[in-house]
């Protein structure tokens, strides 16, 4: 299999690509190294020769076709994207640009030059959010009702992507995953957030009150999935993927700050954000019916993550100062 990875370089993609690289798979990245892309994530597989690695922007129809034409892929998992809900309500529009025409040249390339597989990496935002108590789960035929730009901008590469399986035959999938967590995550995130401002002495800001609940999964759990639906999946196919372990936001800082030994930090409650969703849940037998399990606790994968900023303060310390975009540079 010749595979190209989008957005390899982040925190998702580049733990993709640990995964793929240790099989026979013929892997090719492509990253644009913006600022929550990390060269040093997959140097070390760039260096050994098991990844072909590009840097370039998913927007830029010019550089996609001629890595497309070069390569020729028969398979392509999109990482690529915006992420960050509070940048996406300060620049919807980059959101737009990078989410859904980002995508859409993907599948143009895609269909031009004969892959035979595109997987479409989103996220449970789609949905809309319930109630903190009641309601019902998602389930992947649930309507779409996003309620950021961020989310909205997902919700319509999806379905730019499901329409190349109608319209051009070409085998697609998409996986909606819950929160993400684990080493080598941007520090704009809760855990690595939360870590990186009580390590400071600084007080811990958390939205509201607190109490808006998360499904969370460990991102060895999440890439695992992928691969599942890549070998399984139905074409046309749409998964959640998650742990149904849901948490409030208030109770992941406080644990994370306990396993750090760091339990005195001050929390501060701070002006929730416009638009901020209460609760996502998502059905998950349809992903559990390819036979995923999730392998890591929720105490398993925050020990081991707290365990990994801890002994590697280089890489926070490095992303704030940015002296690893002088290492990006050279492989621009």
């Amino acid at each position: 299999m010749r595979m190209l990875v989008t957005g390899g370089a982040g925190f998702i993609g580049s733990h993709f690509i640990d995964s793929v690289a240790r099989t026979d798979t013929e892997l090719f990245c492509v990253d644009a190294l913006t600022y929550a892309g990390c060269i040093r994530n997959i140097r070390a597989h760039i260096e050994d020769g098991r990844v072909g690695f590009f840097c370039a922007d998913i927007r830029d129809r010019t550089a996609m076709e001629k890595i497309f034409r070069d390569i020729r892929p028969d398979t392509v998992v999109n990482f690529a994207s915006e992420s960050h809900v509070d940048r996406s309500l300060c620049e919807p529009l980059l959101f737009t640009d990078t989410n859904t025409l980002g995508t859409a040249v993907l599948l143009e390339m895609a269909r031009k030059y004969g892959a035979t597989r595109f997987h479409q990496v989103s996220t449970d935002e789609v949905y809309g959010d319930l109630p903190l108590s009641g309601g019902e789960p998602f389930g992947e035929e649930a309507a779409l009702k996003p309620s950021s730009p961020y989310s909205a901008s997902k919700a319509s590469a999806d379905l730019l992507a499901l329409s190349y399986r109608r319209s051009f035959g070409l085998s697609v999938t998409v996986s909606r995953s819950s929160n993400n967590y684990g080493a080598r995550q941007f520090p704009e995130k809760l855990i690595p957030k939360t870590l990186l401002t009580a390590m400071k002495g600084d007080a811990v800001a958390i939205y509201g009150k607190g109490l808006n609940l998360r499904d969370w999964i460990y991102v060895g759990d999440h890439v695992e999935a992928i691969r599942l639906i890549l070998e399984k999946g139905q074409t046309g196919g749409i998964y959640n993927i998650g742990t149904g372990d849901e948490r409030s936001s208030l109770e992941m800082a406080t644990r994370v700050l306990s396993l750090a030994g760091l339990e005195g930090a001050k929390i501060e409650f701070t002006e929730d954000r416009p638009g901020h969703d209460l609760r996502y849940s998502m059905r998950l037998d349809k992903i559990e019916s390819l036979g995923f399990r999730p392998r890591v606790s929720l105490d398993e994968g925050l020990r081991a993550t707290v365990d990994w900023y801890k002994n590697n303060s280089d890489f926070l310390g490095s992303i704030l100062s940015l002296d690893y975009q002088r290492e990006n540079d050279l492989f621009r």
